[in-house]
């Protein structure tokens, strides 16, 4: 049997050929018989699809993912998972590297593919924690999305609170009724102090 293993971790990966679609289509390509699809970042073991996946696979069985670094991220997480697949006669084909088996070529090519895509991933974390401590230093820096609703928006909302129910003040604000919960709450309490 052939099953394919694919990993999203953001919704912009539609646009670097790392999508759902992208790589459905490259492992329907090289004769997968069933797909495994995961929506979570390489960093977090919790992945329940790979689970399930590495918990059916039988001798003789082939694994393909389009990229190692969907498969995992870090060295070691990887390392553990492979060698546990080839010791249990699975085959896995990574579609850019190829069939990976124990001899000391593969591992030594699996092992600098997967230092590459822990050192991107690290440099991600990297740029993107020195551009937070650079926005930190503006004014009015707020860390989290920003808010959808202005601050009016919010006082008239609490004022109509006073009249109607969180449904109806939802339904002529478009404010949902949790931000609207929130909002009062965190309203009630600065009054308080």
């Amino acid at each position: 049997m052939r099953y394919g293993y694919i990993r999203v971790s953001t919704k912009w990966q539609a646009n670097d050929g790392n999508s759902i679609e992208a790589q459905r289509e490259a492992l329907s390509a090289h004769g997968v018989n069933q797909v495994y699809v995961d929506a979570y970042t390489g960093k977090k073991m919790l992945r329940p699809e790979l689970s399930e996946l590495l918990k059916i696979v039988q001798p003789g069985d082939t694994i393909v993912v389009c990229k190692i670094d969907r498969f995992a991220r870090t060295i070691s997480q990887a390392t553990e998972i492979i060698e546990e697949l080839l010791d249990k006669g699975v085959a896995i084909h990574i579609l850019n590297l190829g069939l990976l088996d124990n001899t000391s070529t593969s591992t030594l090519i699996r092992n600098i593919m997967l230092a590459f895509a822990q050192f991107e991933r690290d440099m991600i974390i990297e740029r993107t924690q020195e551009g937070k401590a650079i926005a930190r230093q503006k004014y009015g820096y707020k860390e989290g999305r920003p808010r959808k609703f202005r601050e009016e928006q919010i006082k008239l909302a609490m004022r109509l609170l006073g009249e109607y129910s969180y449904k109806q003040v939802s339904m002529m604000t478009g404010i949902g009724i949790s931000t609207l919960t929130r909002a009062k709450r965190e309203y009630e309490t600065q009054i308080k102090g």
